[in-house]
């Protein structure tokens, strides 16, 4: 079936909570790892030069 019936299957699932070490949404239950500071990954945080602007 396609459409609003079959959306109804997609509700009660949940992928991202809150991660324990930099508290934004971003943790992963599946890969059981923070994109935004990679909890789960490594120990230390995740960041990378090109995220740093240029002044």
């Amino acid at each position: 079936m396609k459409g609003t019936p079959s959306m109804g299957e997609k509700s009660g699932k949940k992928n991202m909570i809150y991660c324990r070490r930099c508290g934004q949404r971003k943790m992963n239950l599946r890969k059981a790892k923070c994109s935004s500071c990679g909890f789960g990954k490594s120990a230390r945080l995740r960041k990378y030069n090109w995220q740093k602007k240029i002044r």
